[in-house]
């Protein structure tokens, strides 16, 4: 399971965020950004954090510390936005908190260079995740001390909120046209022969099991979390495979580097 911690005080919302996240401090003096289980897609949200997350961490990739987090609503008994005094009402109990990177700025495609390998990596891995939220309009990207981060995970395995057809769903192609990495001539077979070898049975196993029960109970035609927790697994393990051959979208910034090259 994920280190736990309650939040000992609510400091601010981030209104960067669709879901309207907010900014916490934990009771082992640490600050997060906490998402909350009352907002948007509830609690799919934060199991496709948890998932996304924990598996990018595994094969490489930079991402804030998660834990989950423990709120009491009344501390938001002084926020004096409605909305968020609303949203705080209704997350009471265990929530997901993401290690706030204090100095981080957000990623910008005109500001820094990034090499083909690495955004190989991170565009093969939201290809497997089927992530929708990576644009260059939102590049969910951030840079701390030189190095490249990966923040916000709940847009992704939409598949999970139609389980019957959750199948076919994983196995449509990735389109990267509008990916915030694509002008970087993204290698994506070179990261899928690295990292789809460890997207294993036992890899999945260990991610999903860190998913809280409480996030999976009761979901429509699953008896228990753990069957829950298999069916976020299979259509990964599945997509792995073959994922790099289904990304659309970057031939034309490939060739464009290619030409350049030639130059």
């Amino acid at each position: 399971m994920l280190t736990h911690v309650t939040a000992t005080r609510f400091v601010a919302p981030l209104r960067e965020g669709g879901s309207l996240p907010g900014l916490v401090e934990g009771d082992d003096l640490g600050a997060y950004v906490m998402k909350f289980r009352g907002a948007g897609q509830g609690r799919k949200t934060l199991v496709a954090e948890v998932v996304c997350g924990e598996l990018a961490r595994r094969l490489g990739l930079r991402v804030p510390r998660l834990v989950t987090i423990g709120l009491d609503p009344v501390l938001g008994l002084g926020e004096p936005d409605q909305e968020v005094q609303e949203l705080l009402k209704a997350s009471g109990g265990l929530n997901l908190g993401m290690e706030f990177l204090s100095g981080a700025i957000g990623f910008d495609p005109l500001a820094f260079e990034i090499g083909s390998e690495e955004a190989g990596r991170i565009v093969w891995f939201d290809a497997l995740v089927g992530n929708v939220d990576r644009s260059w309009r939102n590049p969910n990207l951030l840079m701390w001390h030189g190095d490249l981060w990966l923040i916000d995970h709940g847009a992704t395995m939409i598949w999970q909120h139609n389980w019957p057809g959750a199948e076919a769903s994983a196995a449509r192609p990735y389109d990267a046209r509008d990916h915030a990495l694509a002008p970087f001539a993204p290698d994506v077979a070179g990261a899928a022969a690295e990292l789809a070898p460890l997207v294993t049975e036992e890899l999945l196993t260990e991610v999903t099991g860190r998913i809280p029960d409480e996030w999976l109970a009761g979901e429509p035609g699953f008896d228990t979390p753990d069957a829950l927790r298999q069916a976020y697994a299979r259509p990964l393990l599945a997509r792995a495979a073959v994922i790099h051959e289904r990304v659309q979208g970057i031939e034309a910034f490939e060739a464009e580097a290619f030409e350049g090259e030639k130059k």
